[in-house]
């Protein structure tokens, strides 16, 4: 197509008109001469279109917009330049001054131009073509340009997808909902998992949220005892769990269905896989769940089990005593209430209640202080009268306390001490900015012990259950019990002090883990090869992945390390027919595009399904999620799926109902028709007209011996013989025999 772009010109290098072109020209422009161009163009002339049509193209059909623009050349701009390029587009830029330092090589030759300027300008972002924008990524380290920025380029183009660097979360959703195609990230706070988990030293290599339940990537090395041994890999695979990668003894580790789901696993062995650890929306015990619960039928067991759980609820010490407290003194109220009643002459039911009352907060001596009673109360009713007064005082005073201890933490929060520093098996982090907080709370939400140190003091109010040293980062790691600590983090803002404390930290404790901040791709990549005992984590490299795929359309979710790559969380909604994923069955997806689907929810169901089938087929609107590294997505955005190697050859039935069932696993693994699965099945022997995928084909394969279909796997035969090439006469003929054959 490139070659006939460059041909289809109306006059050749010779001066002769090219015909194809003027054909077009006159069915778009009926009456208009095109030999007399160049001279006063027809009204709605677009060469553009004349050029699609020329090619046998529908120029009605919206054209794919394959420019973007980046606004801000730094450390981030940058890396999202060079990821952009990846995805074989063209890239402008706008900055305010000539970057003085390319931490990418030979970048500057990349951009299609570099303009100089202020981005909030409209005619700067004119000149960087905003209108021919498929994209504007606003990167710069001032937020309130990067707004600026957006508002004037929504003005110049209502359909350009915005990609900003911003960390105010709520002004970003509203700005979602009122510029519409919008999309933020924080540079600073997109990878803090990344090193959270770098810090866990344990088999975690990846954490991610997906539909209210935490999922954990694990590496897992088999030891020669491991019960995983003589399984298959593919056995490994359940509603909870999904095999991610496999490494053989001796062997690199392959991602994504690299591998031969029937090889048995041994000793030496690694593998690495996804599983879900728990749901986020655990029941929380409050009143509103207990109305819930009593506004069904009552059944004994409902409340037993509401109970049971409300008592090992983590965290709930302080609610479970003032939950007995109260639960008792109300027993104890309307206990007495109903004893006072009925054993009590000539006093109603209220003014019985008002009585128990008075003695649980201690009122005996009001009731029975006098030695001669003008109400007849029998003896052991004044016997209980003074128990309920001291179980009152009991109970009334942990609720009083109780209360008064919370009116004091709310009103008085700056007196409250700060908890000791761990002794063993806990996380140093260093540097508590955005990332050092971030990382801070990701880890205790991960139950790990941590520590932070600070050269600054930190405001009480900021995670105030963090143990907290403050002063110089030397002395301050004397008190940090070091030598017992799991790891450390190194995620100042300064890549140099970094560096300095984490070759410190490795020369006086060689054991602890060390996880270090870097912001220059190329720095980071040559102090990785320098430190192999360190893992360094550039966090702009990082995050340039997540904002160079937002760019294209896609919702990032989360993004982790896995095997030196970065992998993303991405949201896909499917469109139309025509596109990369219309009428893809989810076993195409993955092996065709290298990823994995971890879930797939059909247009128009509240019900998602996690870890899917791959044997369900994609159509309009249905929304999946995946974890792909760029590269992938890349492949996504082009088209460009894996060869198929594999073909089934069905040879007989064993049974005559395998005639009926073999069709229909056809239909459900092979993605043919049923009219075309039952034709094959009465024309046995057959070779099944689809290659399909490796892991694809030998599922396929299972299935039909299960259904008693004997049935080989074979490698494809070649889509388009050479002689066949030969023999075809025109483009037309080539596109057709191509379609046919499934290409």
């Amino acid at each position: 197509l490139l070659r006939e772009a460059a041909n289809l010109r109306f006059s050749s290098s010779r001066g002769r008109v090219n015909p194809r072109m003027v054909k077009a020209h006159r069915s778009q422009f009926p009456g208009h001469d095109p030999t007399r161009l160049p001279g006063p163009k027809p009204q709605g002339y677009n060469q553009s279109n004349l050029l699609r049509s020329a090619m046998g193209l529908d120029p009605t059909t919206p054209q794919v917009l394959n420019h973007f623009l980046v606004c801000g050349l730094g450390s981030l701009g940058q890396q999202c330049v060079a990821d952009l390029k990846e995805f074989g587009v063209t890239v402008s830029a706008i900055d305010a001054y000539q970057p003085q330092y390319w931490e990418i090589p030979d970048l500057q030759d990349l951009l299609e131009p570099l303009i100089l300027g202020d981005c909030r300008q409209p005619r700067m972002l004119e000149a960087a073509r905003i209108r021919d924008c498929r994209a504007i990524l606003l990167v710069t380290q001032d937020e309130r340009v990067n707004i600026e920025a957006a508002f004037a380029a929504r003005l110049l183009n209502p359909k350009v997808r915005l990609v900003v660097r911003s960390a105010q979360q709520n002004l970003n959703e509203l700005l979602g909902d009122r510029l519409g195609n919008f999309v933020a990230f924080e540079a600073t706070q997109l990878p803090a998992v990344a090193f959270a988990v770098a810090a866990l030293g344990d088999q975690t290599r990846g954490v991610f949220t997906l539909e209210e339940r935490v999922w954990r990537v694990v590496r897992r090395d088999l030891g020669p005892n491991d019960p995983w041994c003589r399984l298959r890999i593919d056995q490994l695979n359940s509603r909870t769990c999904r095999v991610l990668g496999f490494g053989a003894v001796g062997g690199t580790l392959g991602l994504f269905y690299r591998w031969d789901p029937q090889t048995v696993l041994k000793g030496g062995d690694t593998i690495v896989y996804m599983e879900a650890t728990q749901s986020i929306a655990q029941a929380q015990e409050t009143a509103w769940d207990l109305w819930q619960l009593f506004k069904q039928p009552l059944r004994w067991r409902d409340l037993y089990a509401w109970a049971d759980r409300f008592w090992r609820a983590e965290g709930n010490q302080i609610r479970r005593v003032a939950f007995f407290s109260g639960l008792t003194v109300m027993i104890l109220l309307i206990t007495g209430a109903v004893l006072f009643a009925l054993n009590t002459p000539d006093i109603s039911f209220l003014n019985a209640f008002y009585a128990t009352a008075i003695l649980l907060l201690g009122g005996y001596g009001d009731l029975f202080g006098g030695f001669e009673l003008k109400v007849q109360v029998p003896w052991w009713l004044q016997f209980f009268s003074l128990l309920l007064t001291l179980a009152g005082t009991a109970f009334v005073g942990v609720l009083y306390a109780l209360l008064t201890d919370n009116l004091l933490t709310a009103r008085f929060q700056f007196m409250r001490r700060r908890p000791p520093v761990p002794q063993k098996d806990h996380v140093v982090l260093i540097g508590l900015g955005r990332v050092g907080q971030r990382v801070a709370a990701l880890l205790r939400e991960f139950q790990q012990p941590v520590v932070g140190l600070s050269q600054t003091p930190l405001d009480s109010e900021i995670l105030p259950w963090l143990p907290l040293l403050v002063g110089s980062i030397p002395r301050a790691l004397e008190k940090a019990h070091l030598d017992r600590a799991k790891s450390v983090i190194v995620a100042t803002d300064d890549e140099m002090l970094n560096l300095e404390v984490g070759l410190q930290v490795h020369s006086d404790h060689p054991a602890s883990g060390l996880v270090i901040r870097t912001f220059d791709p190329a720095f980071s990549k040559n102090l990785g090869h320098l430190l192999p005992y360190a893992r360094v984590l550039c966090a702009y490299s990082l995050a340039a992945e997540a904002f160079a795929a937002a760019a294209f359309g896609e919702n990032i979710l989360g993004l982790f390390r896995l095997d030196n790559q970065t992998i993303l969380v991405t949201e896909y909604f499917v469109e139309q027919e025509g596109t990369s994923l219309w009428g893809l069955l989810l076993a195409e997806l993955a092996q065709g595009y290298g990823v994995v689907p971890v879930l797939y929810q059909k247009q128009g169901q509240e019900t998602v399904e996690l870890l899917p089938a791959e044997e369900t087929r994609m159509l309009e609107g249905d929304r999946v999620v995946i974890l792909a590294n760029l590269d992938s997505l890349r492949r996504i955005e082009k088209g460009d799926m894996a060869p198929r190697p594999w073909q089934i050859r069905l040879n007989r039935t064993l049974t005559r109902d395998a005639v009926f069932e073999g069709a229909n696993v056809l239909v459900r693994y092979s993605g043919c028709t049923v009219a075309q699965a039952r034709t094959l099945m009465t024309e046995l022997p057959i070779v099944l007209p689809v290659a399909l995928y490796s892991h694809q084909a030998q599922r396929l394969f299972q299935e039909l011996g299960r259904v008693q279909v004997v049935a080989d796997l074979i490698p494809a035969e070649p889509v388009l013989p050479t002689v066949l090439v030969r023999d075809l006469h025109s483009y037309e003929e080539v596109g057709q025999t191509l379609g046919e054959r499934g290409v």
